[in-house]
């Protein structure tokens, strides 16, 4: 897919145009919701001032794109053929514009309230529910990768806390002897390179996903229905990278207090723990083509983090407004993105 090419047909597809704009805003509220969670911490323990830490999650968002997207589509191309919206290219094209319209909607009353809710599992939940939508049933779900799904929600909840955990114990082992002082500048530094390496993973998972959304929007404005085989363009990785990163600038500091701040106060050494139990996490994740959500992995690791050193030191009063969130993602946002589908249909179809 070429830029001069696909301007050109923007220009002549209203739908394509709509489908476009959708996308776009899907992924600058996914950077005021979730790209933050990748730096919570080092600003949170003034590792790093605020901007600066945006302008390093554009730059590693980037390079998280690019570089797994390289290596492997596998997480784009799990979204990619999750859903079926039947034969309409039409129908199926005003199904997408549905769910990405219900994921901002979602997406903006979690960040009103300062909840980091997970744009990855809004986004799947909000495909899946046009997709009932338009094909009255369910055959329009690909259950193998629903299956990744719940997989992934295991796994960012149960291996995100516990190498958090584990991370922390063996951190504080290994300086129980050390200069305190030393110690903790060693920290601040480690911390911003680890907000650096939560970046580039977060841009190697929900990169991948919301650019996938984008070329299944050009691949039904030209009819390709069938279409299982995609190439990502380097220009497409810059546009999902900038729009992210402006995300993050215009709302993110909610979402960092909610993570860095509220949930469990972090020292330098604690806030390096989680992101590197969360980076491991997304990583192993990302090269096995299981979606999961940034969100989840990063708030599990700080529990874990926390517990570590004892239990009473997470605040649990956040913990259960977190869970309850994501509990309600999938439900909710699959309600939504049923009725805007029905919605446009009436009015577009």
């Amino acid at each position: 897919m070429e830029l001069i090419p696909f301007l050109e047909q923007l220009i002549q597809s209203p739908m394509l145009l709509v489908s476009t704009l959708l996308t776009l805003g899907v992924i600058l509220v996914n950077g005021w919701t979730d790209a933050p969670n990748a730096i919570a911490t080092c600003v949170s323990t003034r590792a790093i001032e605020v901007r600066k830490a945006i302008i390093m999650a554009a730059i590693f968002n980037f390079f998280g794109v690019f570089v797994m997207t390289a290596i492997s589509d596998k997480v784009a191309a799990t979204i990619f053929n999750m859903v079926d919206f039947g034969d309409n290219s039409q129908h199926a094209l005003i199904g997408l514009c549905a769910a990405m319209a219900a994921i901002v909607i979602w997406a903006t009353a979690a960040w009103y309230f300062g909840i980091p809710t997970s744009e990855s599992h809004a986004l799947i939940a909000g495909l899946s529910g046009a997709a009932i939508a338009i094909n009255n049933g369910l055959d329009g779900i690909s259950g193998a990768e629903w299956l990744k799904v719940l997989y992934g929600l295991v796994l960012s909840t149960i291996l995100g806390f516990g190498l958090g955990f584990v991370t922390a114990k063996a951190t504080t082992a290994l300086c129980r002897n050390r200069n305190r002082g030393k110690s903790e500048k060693f920290f601040s530094g480690a911390q911003v390179a680890g907000g650096a390496a939560m970046a580039f993973m977060h841009g190697a998972q929900d990169g991948q996903k919301f650019m996938a959304v984008f070329l299944l929007g050009h691949a039904l404005t030209n009819g390709g229905l069938g279409t299982t085989e995609f190439v990502v363009p380097i220009w497409l990785m810059i546009l999902c990278s900038v729009v992210m990163g402006l995300g993050t600038s215009i709302g993110g500091y909610r979402i960092i207090k909610s993570v860095g701040m509220d949930m469990v106060k972090l020292k330098p050494y604690q806030g390096f723990a989680a992101d590197l139990s969360a980076t491991l996490c997304l990583l192993l994740s990302s090269l096995t083509g299981i979606p999961v959500s940034t969100t989840h992995t990063k708030t599990t690791s700080i529990m874990g983090v926390g517990a570590a050193k004892r239990l009473r030191n997470v605040n649990w009063g956040v913990v259960k407004e977190l869970v309850l969130t994501w509990v309600c993602t999938f439900p909710g946002c699959g309600i939504l993105g049923f009725g805007m589908a029905k919605l446009f249909m009436v009015l577009f179809a």
